[in-house]
């Protein structure tokens, strides 16, 4: 009975090893759950899905990871490691990249040895997985405060922007700012002013000083709306949601009066998060939660569906309330938008 009871087991062990996809098995052998990553960005590119991050460069520079279905994921590949003499010496943080005119850009933070702040800096390559190389004149960003966190979005004339970050740390009053600037063509650097667009504290949401993670998208009915984090009042980094008073990135930034990701009883906090489509035409949101490692578990990616409700996004919610409390929120916020851009920003 134990010799057929062994075999049963051993069979069955070896149908799941057959059943299992081969990318869980080879290509793909790390788990969602067990990559450590902060800041994740990702990329759909080509059949597959490009995430860059924050913790996953093997050394200084940055990396990157590859899955085809967003749950079992690449070991990590090094996209950029300094060469000698190379200006960037710490905080290789959040590199984003992007598939602009045939090329890939990486939009990624580091710090100066000349000047000993922080900035971002713009890299390019003929691969989403590199090798990346330096194409701006160091910092694209003020060489002479803390910025960081530069996102890159282009708008309907085929103007490139970038949205960064003023740090905290460089303000006259520690107060975190999200800014704004043109970029050339080839956006290897600001062909206008930078633009402060808000600061973090006084909205309803905000605890902190921080200004983390911009990343911009044009809903179905045109809003340009940012997801940026902070700390919340409720408790923890969470993600907060502003709208575009114009459709620009240098307009004026309506915040959302909650945060459209925070920590509740059921989940962690988190930020840092960014948008993008699957292959199958769903909007997901990503962002790494919790914000710090704890002793059940540490930094990893978690991904979101979400619902372009036209004047604002949301995390999908099928089962709560349905279509009454959609209608709802879209009611109060149409309201709370009109008011703020017909009587504030007129």
């Amino acid at each position: 009975m134990k010799k057929v009871i062994s075999l049963v087991l051993v069979l069955a062990t070896l149908l799941c090893c057959f059943c299992l996809p081969v990318s869980a098995q080879g290509e793909y052998p790390v788990k969602r759950e067990d990559l450590h990553i902060r800041d994740p960005f990702v990329l759909a590119y080509d059949g597959k899905y490009y995430m860059y991050g924050t913790c996953l460069s093997q050394g200084e520079g940055y990396g990157c990871v590859v899955s085809e279905d967003l749950e079992n994921w690449s070991e990590r590949i090094q996209i950029f490691s300094p060469s000698e003499g190379f200006d960037g010496y710490a905080d290789y943080w959040a590199p984003e990249c992007h598939y602009y005119k045939g090329s890939f850009y990486l939009f990624a933070t580091y710090r100066s040895r000349l000047s000993e702040k922080r900035g971002t800096a713009v890299f390019k390559s003929d691969s989403p997985t590199g090798p990346f190389e330096l194409i701006s004149d160091g910092h694209a960003t003020p060489k002479d405060i803390d910025c960081i966190d530069g996102t890159l979005y282009v708008d309907d004339n085929g103007q490139p922007w970038m949205i960064y970050v003023n740090e905290w740390t460089s303000t006259h009053d520690n107060c975190g700012e999200m800014a704004v600037a043109k970029l050339s063509e080839d956006l290897t650097h600001f062909v206008s002013e930078p633009k402060m667009i808000f600061r973090a504290n006084k909205h309803i949401w905000t605890k902190g000083n921080i200004t983390d993670g911009p990343f911009v998208y044009k809903t179905s009915k045109g809003r340009l709306v940012m997801l940026w984090s902070n700390s919340a009042r409720s408790g923890g980094y969470a993600v907060g949601m502003a709208v575009s008073d114009n459709g620009q990135p240098d307009g004026n930034w309506i915040q959302h009066t909650q945060a459209i990701y925070k920590r509740t009883k059921t989940q962690p906090d988190g930020g840092h998060a960014m948008l993008f489509e699957t292959f199958d035409g769903r909007l997901m949101m990503a962002l790494h939660s919790p914000n710090g490692a704890t002793e059940d578990t540490f930094e990893h990616v978690e991904f979101f569906e979400m619902e372009d409700m036209g004047n604002f996004l949301q995390i999908e919610e099928k089962e709560f309330l349905g279509c009454v409390w959609d209608a709802f929120r879209k009611a109060i916020y149409s309201a709370y938008f009109f008011i703020l851009k017909t009587f504030i920003f007129k």
